[in-house]
């Protein structure tokens, strides 16, 4: 279709948004389909070469298995050099943070029995219980919490586990989770000023969990 000179696209959106079905997915979303249907779709030989291909890097090594819940991978990267298990890549993410918001727990387990850090943080501040809790892996952030995880932990943007697990509209287990923390403060304010209660409140009915809970975890 030709535009006249001085088209306007803005202009076309505002006059004729309302023909825009609102049901209509972005493109960026349909990429990410196609990746994780790409990534179910390796064989167990595809895997196997690419390990080979980082095998001389075994910092990337185990960032990538890590990610990609090869567990007999990491246990043996970490047997030959327990190091391996704080290792970082350019933005701070260890092993410890790519298998927790990945939600793999047997990775996690792994990488903490073999002194992964806890607390480690990225460039960003986040740590391995963030991770967990933005893509709501409850298993994994439980198992977090009981190794001694600060359900408090604030990134650089002020956010917590709480704010992020409350900004996913398929984290309600996760949220209740943590909301059953005793020492959890649930009124902490990310930088833009909202609790976990107000993102909760914009994004989806999870709101409701946080009228459920006590009191006492200072929620207004």
């Amino acid at each position: 279709m030709e535009f006249p000179e001085g088209f306007n696209q803005l202009d076309l959106l505002e006059s004729h948004g309302h023909m825009i079905p609102v049901g209509t997915k972005s493109g960026w979303d349909e990429d990410e389909d196609d990746e994780d249907e790409e990534e179910s779709c390796h064989t167990e030989e595809w895997y196997q070469q690419q390990e080979l291909k980082l095998q001389e890097t075994p910092n990337e090594l185990i960032l990538w298995a890590a990610e990609r819940n090869r567990l007999a991978t990491v246990e043996h990267l970490i047997a030959s050099d327990p190091t391996l298990a704080n290792c970082r890549d350019s933005d701070g993410y260890t092993p410890l943070h790519r298998a927790a918001y990945g939600g793999h727990f047997a990775v996690v387990s792994a990488l903490l029995d073999a002194g992964a850090d806890l607390h480690a943080r990225t460039t960003d501040d986040w740590t391995p219980l963030h991770s967990a809790c933005r893509w709501g892996h409850t298993t994994v952030a439980s198992c977090l919490l009981r190794r001694g995880a600060d359900v408090n932990a604030m990134t650089m943007g002020r956010l917590t586990p709480l704010q992020l697990a409350a900004g996913n509209a398929a984290a309600d287990q996760t949220i209740e989770l943590l909301l059953a923390q005793r020492t959890l403060q649930a009124g902490l304010k990310n930088s833009a000023g909202e609790t976990a209660f107000d993102i909760a409140h914009r994004t989806s009915a999870h709101h409701m969990l946080f009228e459920m809970a006590e009191p006492c975890n200072n929620i207004y």
